[in-house]
C-alpha cells in the first residue's frame, strides 16, 4: 500500500530529525532531502526498498543520501564469486550485500557518497540527474573537468570513473542511485574488487574494470560535507524545494513500519549468495604432499548458490577413487562456500575416526575448493 506524500507524513518520517515543523512545510510541495544517520550498508538498501514501495511519489521527488563502512554491494544478477574477493573480505570484516537494482559491484566506505533519485516512473531520468551533480560540483570548483557518459557514469578529466550508476524501474515508481568517490580506500576498493577465482562460467552480468580517482585528489577542499551540501542546494533549487538536508533514522520502525525485517532479508544467504545466477567452475589447483606436486581437476555446477554437480579427481595413489567420490557426492546440495567445507571434514573425522593422514587430505581439499 503506497502512502500519501503529504505534510503529516513528511512529519512522521522527519520526526526524529530534530527539524521544527515550519522548516519543511515548503519542501512537501515538491519533495525532500534525506540523509542517513546510519552507515550500515543492508539498512541504508532497506530504506531504499522501504521508500521504493511504501511512498507515493506522483509529483513528488526525494533526494537521499547515505555512506557506508566499508562494503562491498554487488548488482542483484552478479556473481559474487566472480565480482570480488571473498577470502580478503572475510579477513578483513568487509561486509558483502546484494541491492536489489542492476549494475555493477561497488566499493563503499565513509569517503564514498551514495546518492538516491527518488521519482514516479514517468519522471524517471538518469541523466538529468547526473547533469544535476555536474552543476553542483562545478558550482564549488569551476575548474573541474567532469563529464557523463553515455553508460551514464560520470568521468574526471576524460579517464577516471568517480560515478557509477544502478536503478530499480517499479510499476509507479522508480530510483536511480549512484556512487560519488570524493575519499574512498582506492587500495582497499583495487584489492576487494578483483577476484581471486579461477575457471568460473556464467551468464551473470559482469562488471567492467575502470580507472578510478578521487575528486580530494584534484581539490583537497572537496570533503563529502561539502559535496552533499553542494548537491543538496542544486537540488532544491531544481525541484523548487527547501535545501535543508533532513536526517533520518534507517532502524525507527514507528517512522519505518517493518525496516528491519526488510535489512534481516538482506543480510541473508539466500539473499546474498542464493540468488546467484546458475554458474559452474572448471578448474584445477596443486597440492604439496611429500615433495610431490599433485594436480587436483575440479569440476562443479552450482544453482541458487548450491552445489549441483560436483565431480572431484585426484591421483589414485594419494586420495583413493572412493574417497574421491565420497567428497564429491557429500558436496552435492550443500552451500558454495567455506563453512559447509568444513563441515563435511567433521564428517569424514567422524567415519574414519583414526585416519589422521586422510582427514588431512580431505581438508587440504576442502580449503582449496
Amino acid at each position: 500500500m503506497l502512502i500519501p506524500f503529504s505534510v503529516k507524513n513528511c512529519f512522521q518520517l522527519l520526526c526524529n530529525s530534530k527539524v521544527p515543523a515550519a522548516g519543511f512545510k515548503n519542501t512537501v510541495k515538491s519533495g525532500l532531502i534525506l540523509q542517513s544517520t546510519s552507515n550500515d550498508v543492508y539498512q541504508n538498501l532497506a530504506i531504499e526498498d522501504w521508500i521504493h514501495d511504501h511512498i507515493n511519489l506522483e509529483g513528488k521527488t526525494i533526494l537521499f543520501f547515505w555512506r557506508n563502512s566499508p562494503s562491498v554491494v554487488i548488482g542483484r544478477h552478479q556473481n559474487p564469486w566472480q565480482e570480488c574477493n571473498l577470502n580478503l573480505m572475510r579477513e578483513k570484516g568487509i561486509k558483502l550485500a546484494r541491492r536489489r537494482s542492476g549494475g555493477g559491484t561497488v566499493y563503499h566506505d565513509m569517503g564514498n557518497i551514495n546518492l538516491t533519485f527518488f521519482t514516479a516512473k514517468n519522471k524517471y531520468d538518469r541523466m538529468q540527474n547526473l547533469k544535476l551533480i555536474l552543476r553542483a560540483l562545478n558550482a564549488v570548483q569551476p575548474q573541474l573537468d567532469v563529464q557523463a557518459t553515455k553508460r551514464f557514469d560520470l568521468l574526471l578529466d576524460g579517464r577516471f570513473k568517480i560515478s557509477g550508476t544502478a536503478s530499480k524501474i517499479g510499476r509507479t515508481s522508480a530510483y536511480h542511485h549512484c556512487t560519488l568517490l570524493c575519499s574512498t580506500d582506492e587500495t582497499s576498493l583495487s584489492c576487494l574488487l578483483r577476484s581471486p577465482y579461477q575457471g568460473i562460467k556464467s551468464n551473470a552480468t559482469a562488471s567492467i574494470p575502470s580507472l578510478v580517482k578521487n575528486l580530494v585528489e584534484k581539490d583537497p577542499t572537496l570533503t563529502c560535507e561539502v559535496l552533499i551540501n553542494a548537491i543538496a542546494a542544486e537540488y532544491a533549487a531544481y525541484h523548487q524545494t527547501d535545501n535543508h538536508i533532513n536526517l533520518i533514522n534507517p532502524t525507527d520502525e514507528t517512522l519505518f513500519p517493518g525496516i528491519n525485517s526488510k535489512a534481516k532479508e538482506l543480510q541473508t544467504w539466500e539473499w546474498i549468495y542464493g540468488k546467484t545466477p546458475k554458474f559452474s567452475v572448471n578448474t584445477y589447483f596443486n597440492v604439496l604432499y611429500e615433495q610431490l606436486d599433485l594436480e587436483i581437476k575440479v569440476f562443479i555446477d552450482i544453482k541458487n548458490g548450491r552445489i549441483e554437480i560436483c565431480n572431484i579427481e585426484a591421483p589414485d595413489h594419494w586420495l583413493p577413487l572412493q574417497i574421491c567420490e565420497r567428497l564429491s557426492s557429500g558436496l552435492i546440495g550443500s552451500k558454495f562456500c567455506p563453512t559447509e567445507a568444513t563441515m563435511l571434514t567433521n564428517i569424514l573425522l567422524r567415519t574414519c575416526p583414526q585416519d589422521y593422514e586422510l582427514h588431512s587430505k580431505w581438508n587440504m581439499l576442502c580449503e582449496k575448493i
